[in-house]
């Protein structure tokens, strides 16, 4: 049985997550009104979620959506019995299996936290049902999955038309905060080479700055 403390703490935990997620709604202020923002987070699910827990797992299908307001969720996949890092997703992301989920077919690849995680948690039927309360959000989330869609094609474009020590050296000038948060060994399979490899790469530019 909980303790009236203990639900006085779960509480203030929860409005101090809740509050999280309303200072990352007020940056659509000029789309939505502040009451809708605050419908929003009323009607928002945040959870907890610790180091290791899965979202999904390969062969599953995809039932919800996050955004991560605080911690660090992997995207992977595995090939010939080695796991390749295909996404990190920070502060402020969204998480997505938009294929899986759309299709309702099998997910290809997993999620996983890889640090304890502050996570909300959508479903498609949440989204509908937000979208009749506010009509105008649906324009705001078309205008968000166009621009992560965008930001992907760039990503991608970027990935296969440079070297595995510029895509390094883009990590640590665009995302210098991965190399705290994620092993070594994921970041060298995110960016397409070994440990070993990863490894030289990071004596040389070390050597050449010395």
């Amino acid at each position: 049985m909980i303790s009236k403390k203990m639900e006085i703490q779960l509480d203030k935990d929860q409005q101090a997550m809740k509050q999280s997620l309303l200072q990352f709604l007020l940056r659509f202020e000029s789309f939505l009104s502040k009451a809708e923002i605050q419908l929003i987070v009323d009607h928002s699910t945040i959870r907890r979620f610790k180091k290791g827990t899965y979202l999904l797992k390969e062969g599953e299908v995809a039932k919800h959506c996050y955004l991560v307001l605080q911690g660090c969720v992997r995207e992977y996949l595995v090939k010939n019995g080695e796991e390749k890092s295909t996404a990190f997703y920070t502060e402020e992301q969204p998480v997505n299996s938009f294929t899986s989920a759309t299709n309702k077919s099998k997910a290809k690849h997993n999620l996983v936290c890889v640090e304890d995680c502050i996570l909300t948690i959508g479903t498609s039927s949440l989204e509908e049902e937000m979208c009749v309360l506010i009509p105008r959000l649906r324009s705001v989330i078309r205008m968000e999955v166009e621009k992560h869609t965008g930001e992907f094609q760039d990503e991608m474009s970027k990935f296969i038309t440079s070297t595995a020590e510029e895509r390094y050296q883009d990590l640590l000038e665009n995302r210098p905060d991965l190399f705290n948060r994620v092993p070594l060994h994921q970041i060298a399979s995110f960016i397409g080479i070994t440990a070993e490899s990863l490894s030289r790469i990071r004596k040389r530019i070390t050597t050449k700055k010395s």
